[in-house]
């Protein structure tokens, strides 16, 4: 809900905004008032996320601060939760929250005007229907002096936003809708609180770090999760531009892992780190130190020819390495937590540029625009009496045109740009020293901060999806006979009881079986005399339910009919009966891109 200041005389929008904290736009967009911002005693006005907590001083009294800012002093003891006599003491931190969070109806109102004055919109379409569901009213009808609560609506937009949160005890990774504002846990609760989303270009997978440090993989059209290795945690994930790989540091060596063959390659570099994929797809970027001990910036071919060192400075760590979208520039922040500037280096010439960043140096978490031209951060500011807060900015990449958007009251928070480069999301809620608790989405052309997700314990991190996610909707198989069923692609169509096939791929299912001992099994459908599978195919062991399996992939001079065909064969938990024969091993053939995913969700029945 919205929160509600009553405008008292001698106010002006700008004292209203310095008694939070909250930047001038942010309040003139949050109540769509027009310059020269002209206010009058009485109007109410909603006030957007800001710094809300304060440290008692001798003298102090609840009656005094809310006499000082202006709130009624019941809102200031619900918000605190003192009881009678409401005595406070100095060093304490109260919250003098920005009014009451109701809006009292005036003569001539309507739900459809409050509605756009307080952007309860979605996409620019106003949602009057939600302020009537909010206050469960039974029609559209109010009246003067009715306290109405103000809903924050769905902004709209493209893409999903991917974040980490432990609402319901564990940690997981959920998916927000921003236009119906629906979230859905989706990481099968693998993650852990430094876990960060990074998703695949074609915005269909996204990796993360989760739980014991494995590297997972989830397919977000089927919800099927794959783990692919063991790293330390807050490691940089790099996606191919075709998204068929995925590039990592570990033990200061990049590896390049292919979803699709199971195969990792590792290239012969040694310490480094914050590898990040070339939006070319040929070659990569990395930090790594010099002989002298600094960090610097190079890059590599894909194929580990031609590294060439970019910087040559003494600015050492070189954190948060983020290549721009357009591969011309990349960004960094040095050296440290007390201290931290955002360098921008052109990668052409090796020269740096540093950009002018918030008050106190302490700038976190940039983020390139998908445009390449504007950098959003996180800078962390101080003010007596309200301690450490973040305001949220955007800078030109290579210097000036700086804006201070929003405030967080965390001391620093991630940021993440829509894929239009129009929206910015962010973290706040932290109440102190504590985690953020609430995610925040603002529209840099109309910067009213819109509320998306509160009360969802702690939220660690968000990144967006970088377009709208894939409209591809899975199907379920189940086979009594075989005593199986996966998910599969439901466009497809049967072409008989046990294969299914589509423009772009298919499956099939049956049981085998043999006296040979399961890597026989497996080796002898791999090299059968028609060579479905090439001349020279690979086996990778692998294990499904618990039970012993094997992936049998193509070699490059598979024949095209074959359609890219691959195979899963695993042990059944009790060999299937079919015609009176026993059958001990199930196996499945794919093309080589779906064949995982129907692994992954395959179950025994």
């Amino acid at each position: 809900m919205q929160t509600f200041y009553t405008v008292r005389p001698g106010d002006s929008v700008s004292s209203i905004a310095k008694r939070w904290e909250v930047p001038v736009p942010a309040l003139t967009a949050a109540n769509n008032l027009s310059s020269p911002y002209i206010i009058y005693p009485g109007q109410q006005l909603s006030v957007p996320s800001g710094v809300t907590t304060v440290q008692v001083i001798s003298g102090d009294s609840v009656y005094s601060l809310a006499q000082a800012y202006g709130v009624p002093m019941a809102a200031v003891i619900a918000a605190n939760r003192l009881s009678p006599p409401y005595t406070i003491y100095i060093d304490q931190w109260l919250i003098i929250p920005p009014g009451v969070p109701y809006y009292v109806v005036q003569p001539g109102d309507t739900l459809y005007e409050l509605a756009g004055r307080y952007n309860v919109m979605t996409g620019g379409v106003r949602r009057p229907e939600l302020i009537r569901q909010a206050n469960g009213l039974p029609s559209d009808l109010i009246h003067a002096g009715m306290r109405l609560i103000i809903p924050y609506a769905p902004p709209g937009g493209i893409g999903r936003l991917a974040y980490v949160s432990n609402f319901g005890g564990a940690y997981d990774l959920w998916l927000l809708d921003p236009v119906s504002g629906q979230s859905t846990a989706a990481g099968n609760r693998q993650a852990d609180a430094y876990s960060v989303p990074y998703w695949s270009p074609n915005n269909r997978r996204i990796a993360f770090i989760g739980r014991e440090g494995i590297l997972f993989v989830l397919d977000v059209l089927s919800g099927s999760l794959t783990q692919i290795d063991q790293l330390e945690p807050y490691t940089t994930l790099t996606w191919s531009p075709d998204s068929a790989q995925l590039g990592y540091t570990k033990q200061g060596r990049i590896v390049l892992y292919e979803l699709a063959t199971f195969f990792a390659r590792t290239l012969p570099v040694s310490g480094a780190k914050h590898v990040q994929w070339f939006p070319s797809g040929d070659k990569l970027l990395f930090a790594a130190q010099d002989s002298m001990g600094n960090d610097q910036l190079y890059e590599i071919q894909v194929d580990a020819a031609g590294q060439r060192q970019i910087t040559r400075d003494t600015l050492s760590p070189k954190n948060d390495v983020k290549l721009s979208p357009n591969g011309s520039y990349a960004l960094f922040t040095s050296p440290g937590a007390s201290i931290s500037i955002i360098y921008v280096v052109e990668l052409e010439t090796g020269n740096v540029s540093e950009l002018t960043g918030g008050p106190l140096a302490k700038n976190y978490y940039p983020a390139w625009a998908p445009d390449s031209a504007i950098i959003a951060y996180s800078a962390t500011d101080f003010v007596l009496r309200k301690g450490y807060f973040s305001t949220i900015r955007t800078e030109r990449s290579q210097g000036g045109g700086q804006q201070m958007l929003a405030v967080s009251d965390c001391f620093a928070t991630p940021v993440a740009w829509s894929p239009g480069s129009e929206a910015i999301a962010y973290l706040s809620g932290c109440k102190g020293e504590g985690t953020a608790s609430e995610l925040w989405i603002i529209n840099t052309r109309h910067p009213a901060p819109i509320r998306v997700i509160s009360g969802a314990g702690s939220i660690t991190s968000v990144q967006w999806s970088y377009g709208a996610v894939p409209a591809e909707v899975y199907a379920r198989f189940q086979s009594a006979a075989y005593r199986v069923s996966l998910p599969y692609p439901a466009a497809w169509r049967a072409v008989s009881e046990t294969r299914y096939e589509g423009m772009d791929g298919f499956f099939q299912v049956s049981a085998l079986a043999s006296e040979l001992p399961f890597p026989e099994v497996c080796r002898s459908e791999a090299y059968h005399q028609l060579m479905p599978y090439g001349a020279s195919p690979r086996i990778v062991p692998g294990r499904v339910q618990g039970q012993e399996a094997c992936y049998i992939l193509p070699s490059p001079d598979q024949a095209p009919e074959f359609r890219r065909q691959s195979a899963f064969i695993a042990i059944y938990p009790q060999p299937v009966v079919i015609n009176g024969s026993a059958y001990p091993y199930f196996i499945l053939w794919a093309d080589q891109d779906h064949l995982q995913t129907m692994v992954n969700g395959l179950r025994f029945l």
